[in-house]
C-alpha cells in the first residue's frame, strides 16, 4: 500500500513508520520537525521511504502528498492538554482544521486511520466502563479538538478511529511528559513524587501496541470502518496510586506521597472497555510491567534534563 503519515516523525510515528516499511508498504512522511528530531534518519536507506519537510496547514503541500496514496494516517497534532492550552490557535489549526482540509482534498477511495484519545470520556462514573457508545465529555481544549476531529471524520466515511489509552514506552522520538514515562523517570532521577488526584483512573497502552493497531486496521479495514474503537490494555485500568505501586516493585527506593494540591487539566478519571476491538481480533499485548522495565533501560540512555523530551 501507499501510505501517507502526517507527523510521522513524532512519538508514535517514529515507531509506526519502521513497522510499515517492514511490511513493504510505500510510506511518505510529512512532518514539520518542530522538535528537531532525527528519529527517522535510519529509515532513509529504505527505497520505499519518502520524507517531506512541511506543514499540514499548507494546502498546496497537503494536496501534493495526498495524490495517489491508499491510506492516510494523520498523526500531526499538538498532543496533550498543556501544549494545546499554551498554543490554542495552533492547536485549532493543526488538530482540527488540518483534518477538515484532508477530508476536503482526499478522494472518496482514500482511507483514513485516525488516532484520537479516550480522554474524551472526561470524568467517568465509578465502576462503569466507558464504551464507544458512552457520551463523550471532553474537558480540555485538546480533548474537544480531538473529539470534534473524530466526529468530522466518521461523518465523512471510509475511516477507522482509535480512541487510544494513555501511551507509554520507548520511542526514538521520546516523550517524558506522558504519565507512565514521567513517573518512571521521576522514580529513577528524583526517587520521589507527590501525587495529586491519586485515585483518578485511566487506561494505558504500550506504544508498540498503538503502532500495531494501525497495521491491524490496514489489513482489516473493511470489517472495521466507519466506527470508533477503544484501544488499551485490558488489565491496566489503573489509578495513579496503583501505577506508582507497580513502579515501586521495579524501583524499590521510589517514594510517593499523596496530596490534595494539584489538578489534572483533562480531569481524566474513567475506566475503559476494549471489548469492541478485542472482538474484531486485536489485543494489546505489552504489559505495564514490561513497559516499566523497558523505560528503566531507556532512562540510562536519555537524561531528561539534557534535552527537551516533551511536547510542551
Amino acid at each position: 500500500m501507499k501510505i501517507l503519515v502526517t507527523g510521522g516523525a513524532g512519538y508514535i510515528g517514529s515507531v509506526l513508520v519502521p513497522l510499515l516499511l517492514e511490511k513493504n508498504h510505500i510510506v511518505t512522511v510529512l512532518d514539520s520537525f518542530i522538535y528537531h528530531q532525527t528519529s527517522l534518519a535510519y529509515c532513509c536507506r529504505n527505497t520505499n521511504f519518502n520524507i517531506i519537510r512541511g506543514d499540514v496547514r499548507d494546502k498546496k503541500i497537503l494536496s501534493d502528498v495526498l495524490r495517489d496514496v491508499d491510506f492516510i494516517i494523520p498523526l500531526a497534532s499538538l498532543t496533550g492538554a498543556p501544549v494545546c492550552d499554551k498554543n490554542p490557535i495552533d492547536a485549532q489549526m493543526i488538530n482540527l482544521d488540518s483534518i477538515k482540509l484532508i477530508t476536503q482534498l482526499r478522494s472518496k477511495e482514500q482511507k483514513i486511520i485516525f488516532p484520537t484519545t479516550n480522554s474524551g470520556y472526561g470524568i467517568g462514573q465509578d465502576n462503569i466502563y466507558c464504551t464507544e457508545e458512552s457520551i463523550l465529555k471532553p474537558i480540555s481544549l485538546y480533548g474537544r479538538l480531538k473529539t470534534d476531529a473524530e466526529s468530522l471524520l466518521l461523518d465523512s466515511g471510509e475511516v477507522v478511529t482509535f480512541r487510544f489509552a494513555t501511551v507509554f514506552g520507548m520511542s526514538t522520538r521520546m516523550r517524558f511528559d506522558l504519565l507512565v514515562n514521567d513517573f518512571v523517570q521521576r522514580a529513577l532521577s528524583d526517587h520521589a513524587i507527590v501525587l495529586f488526584e491519586s485515585h483518578f483512573k485511566r487506561n494505558y497502552l504500550h506504544i508498540t501496541d498503538a503502532a500495531n493497531a494501525f497495521l491491524f486496521a490496514i489489513e482489516n479495514f473493511e470489517s472495521l470502518k466507519n466506527t470508533p474503537y477503544n484501544v488499551g490494555l485490558n488489565d491496566a485500568n489503573l489509578s495513579k496510586l496503583e501505577l506508582c505501586q507497580i513502579i515501586k516493585k521495579h524501583v524499590p527506593n521510589f517514594v510517593f506521597i499523596e496530596s490534595d494540591i494539584g489538578r489534572d487539566p483533562d480531569q481524566r478519571n474513567y475506566i475503559v472497555s476494549n471489548d469492541k476491538i478485542n472482538k474484531k481480533g486485536f489485543y494489546a499485548k505489552n504489559s505495564i510491567d514490561a513497559g516499566i522495565i523497558e523505560l528503566i533501560k531507556g532512562c540510562q540512555i536519555i537524561k531528561r534534563n539534557n534535552l527537551n523530551f516533551s511536547n510542551v
